[in-house]
């Protein structure tokens, strides 16, 4: 599991550039390569870190870790993913067919419902592909404990989940219009990718990209095109579960692209990481001040840098 981080953000950092160029969706920003990648980043130091056999305990340590460093909307979701994915393994020693079909099943159920509007043709379409592909295949291996079961359900998740990506382009009317596949689609199959090669002491499958469309190095920046309003509000706030509910009702109301996750348990509820992009945080803000006592507060201007302003 840590050599599954520690290759998910080479990965992420070796193809950031191009994620970046083909993010059009759901704000045309032009980060979710990086944002992917630091998230990615801060989860991979947490696992190196943690001394435990216990897979679910070290997938949960990484997991806090990238929702307390989460980045934009496609780092909030793996953050979710993460944390979700380590849950069946509580306990376990070692992963199997079974147990990361579980894993997989109890990921995109998180991720679907840490979302106010989930949108399909987007990470989430991957995820529930992969799950799928991972449950079909388990299931044909029943009482099969065998890294050959597991190797056969790694790899049924992978290409699953790239059929899923080439879906993403007819999905989304902004991805069809830009003849692009989806970025954070595209981010999730490199990271599936890297725990099938980790798992099986095997080497990353670059060429699981080729032919995927806009996903050239040499391409224009498609995000170039958009012009994106508003912010971008992220924090950390410890909230009751009906405290949590009534803040997202607030902020769908006020904006888009609202994510919640619990990211631990505490003694007022749960602490929370919150996400949502709004036309103005002000309104926002006092809202979540409100609620209680936010920390970790970032406000990011989606709009793209002028020219000029490159590197500042």
């Amino acid at each position: 599991m840590k050599r599954w981080l520690s290759r998910a953000e080479e990965s992420l950092g070796n193809h950031s550039d191009r994620l970046n160029a083909i993010n059009i969706f759901p704000v045309a920003d032009g980060d979710t390569g990086t944002n992917l990648y630091q998230t990615v980043r801060a989860a991979a130091r947490a696992a190196q870190d943690a001394e435990t056999p216990d897979l679910g305990e070290l997938l949960a340590t990484a997991g806090r870790a990238a929702m307390e460093d989460a980045r934009g909307n496609s780092g909030t979701l793996f953050a979710v993913f993460l944390a979700a994915f380590a849950e069946p393994l509580q306990g376990a020693t070692r992963l199997t067919c079974t147990l990361l079909a579980s894993s997989l099943h109890r990921a995109q159920i998180r991720s679907w419902s840490a979302l106010s509007d989930p949108v399909p043709g987007t990470m989430l379409s991957v995820l529930e592909a992969s799950a799928g592909g991972a449950a079909d295949t388990a299931s044909e291996h029943a009482g099969d404990d065998s890294n050959h079961a597991l190797a056969s359900t790694l790899r049924a998740s992978v290409q699953h989940a790239l059929r899923a990506v080439v879906r993403t382009e007819s999905q989304l009317g902004p991805l069809t219009d830009a003849e692009v596949v989806d970025a954070g689609g595209v981010g999730f199959l490199l990271i599936l990718d890297a725990l099938r090669a980790a798992a099986l002491g095997e080497e990353l499958q670059d060429e699981l990209l080729d032919g995927l469309h806009g996903y050239d190095i040499q391409a224009p920046h498609i995000h170039n095109g958009g012009d994106p309003d508003g912010v971008e509000v992220m924090c950390t706030i410890n909230l009751s579960p009906l405290d949590a509910a009534t803040l997202r009702l607030h902020l769908d109301e006020l904006g888009d692209s609202v994510i919640m996750s619990a990211v631990t348990e505490v003694a007022e509820g749960y602490r929370w990481r919150v996400h949502v992009h709004v036309p103005d945080p002000a309104p926002a803000l006092a809202l979540i001040h409100r609620a209680g006592t936010p920390v970790n507060i970032t406000v990011t201007q989606l709009a793209l840098p002028a020219a000029g302003d490159a590197g500042r």
